[in-house]
């Protein structure tokens, strides 16, 4: 629920940095999916599943239950959530677009833009943190934000989004059936945590290939999985550890600063606004200030304080990748191709919290093409058409567009990293 300290928090950062919520009147939010067979709750039986995991992740003061999890999904894809009836929770996390919603950043009511890409459901029941800042734990704690941040489904607080629904009889039965008692915020979040519990995407042909069907994968993703764990360094952020291959996860649920939009927002500049404007333990703030204002750009920093997490943002997961385009917590990157170009220059060595790991990578073409075919195998069964679809829409892009591409500085030698700067204006807080 929103404070008045939350409240005024967010007016102060609207005013000061005249970056929140943009409105373009030719932007508005896509109509609200319906709830077909990809939002359906997803089989336990699935190849490569992990069982222990998938059980651990159930908290114990919410186990699931099939007339639970059947009010979370009727939740989910239900507009009557937001402040206008035109948005829920399906909009920014679409399950056709493997629980994205295709766009750079997401709209909300209203047509207002937000500042960030959203991010997948799926499987996101094993995330250590939620959101791309990590700024909440668990799953209910991150269903009750989008319902009150302003620029997403605009409810002044959970009260008022319970009262809505309260209103509606079929609701008040629902709850009534599921919990014992009328709707409350509490068991509103509940639901909707406990369906995007179910949605598992695993049985890829890359988990049938580690399942032991050696014909699962072409040789050209084979010869990508191994650029993955050796020459590419993708395990350095996208494994548990970097001495053994993950066939699971693929995140190491950590933060990292990748040189994404670091010089371009002066993310210095920024940090000195958000420690005065900005209460690192007041998760609305924070989320009013990551998803409304350029602020954004500070990621992890927002939570933390810390010098090291300027601009750094989770590492995502990276099965159905394909499908969840566009790329990286702003949406900046078009297709795979040019994920992987960025990544082979080395981009952003000018950037001083660049993450250590971030340098030229001498990646071919072919090399390049293999680990895409990698990436496109960790498609699950039921995006496949999908995913082969979208795989030859960014190739086709690829072919005459690539932006990112700089053979010269990927096969070049790496150069010296950035100093940090120490000077009157910044960093704040700790980073001095």
């Amino acid at each position: 629920m929103r404070t008045t300290r939350a409240s005024i928090s967010s007016a102060i950062l609207l005013l000061v940095l005249g970056a929140a919520t943009l409105i373009s009147a030719n932007e508005k939010a896509p109509p609200i999916p319906e709830a077909d067979r990809l939002g359906l709750p997803r089989s336990l039986k699935q190849v490569g599943v992990p069982q222990a995991a998938t059980r651990a992740a159930i908290p114990v003061d919410n186990p699931q239950t099939p007339e639970k999890i059947e009010l979370g999904k009727k939740l989910f894809f239900d507009g009557r959530l937001s402040a206008d009836g035109t948005v829920a929770c399906s909009t920014c996390h679409d399950p056709a677009r493997a629980f994205t919603d295709g766009r750079p950043v997401s709209i909300g009511i209203g047509g207002r833009v937000g500042q960030r890409n959203a991010p997948t459901i799926l499987n996101a029941l094993y995330n250590k943190t939620q959101f791309w800042d990590g700024r909440v734990k668990t799953l209910e704690e991150q269903a009750a934000f989008p319902i009150v941040n302003p620029v997403e489904m605009g409810q002044s607080d959970l009260d008022a989004a319970v009262a809505k629904i309260a209103g509606i009889e079929e609701y008040n039965r629902d709850f009534r059936g599921v919990f014992g008692h009328p709707p409350t915020a509490a068991d509103l979040v509940r639901a909707l945590a406990s369906y995007e519990r179910t949605q598992l995407a695993f049985d890829s042909p890359f988990d049938h290939f580690v399942a032991g069907d050696k014909s699962a994968i072409d040789e050209s993703a084979k010869r990508g999985w191994q650029l993955f764990n050796t020459r590419a360094r993708c395990n350095k952020c996208h494994a548990l550890t970097e001495q053994k291959h993950d066939v699971t996860y693929f995140t190491d649920n950590d933060f990292h600063n990748i040189g994404v939009g670091t010089i371009r927002h002066n993310v210095v500049a920024l940090a000195a606004k958000a420690e005065q404007l900005v209460n690192s333990k007041d998760a609305t703030a924070i989320d009013n200030a990551a998803i409304q204002t350029e602020m954004s750009a500070l990621g992890r920093f927002l939570v933390t304080r810390k010098e090291a997490d300027i601009a750094s943002f989770k590492t995502p997961e990276l099965r159905n990748v394909v499908i969840t385009a566009p790329y990286f917590h702003d949406g900046s990157q078009e297709t795979l191709w040019d994920v992987l170009d960025h990544y082979n220059k080395g981009d952003g060595l000018h950037n001083p919290f660049l993450d250590e790991d971030i340098q030229p990578l001498a990646l071919s073409e072919r090399d390049i093409d293999d680990l895409v075919a990698f990436l496109a195998s960790l498609t699950s069964a039921d995006y496949k058409e999908q995913g082969l679809k979208e795989l030859a829409r960014q190739r086709e892009i690829s072919r005459t567009k690539r932006p990112q591409r700089d053979t010269a500085r990927a096969f070049g030698p790496k150069p010296q990293p950035a100093k940090l700067p120490h000077d009157s204006s910044g960093p704040p807080g700790e980073a001095k």
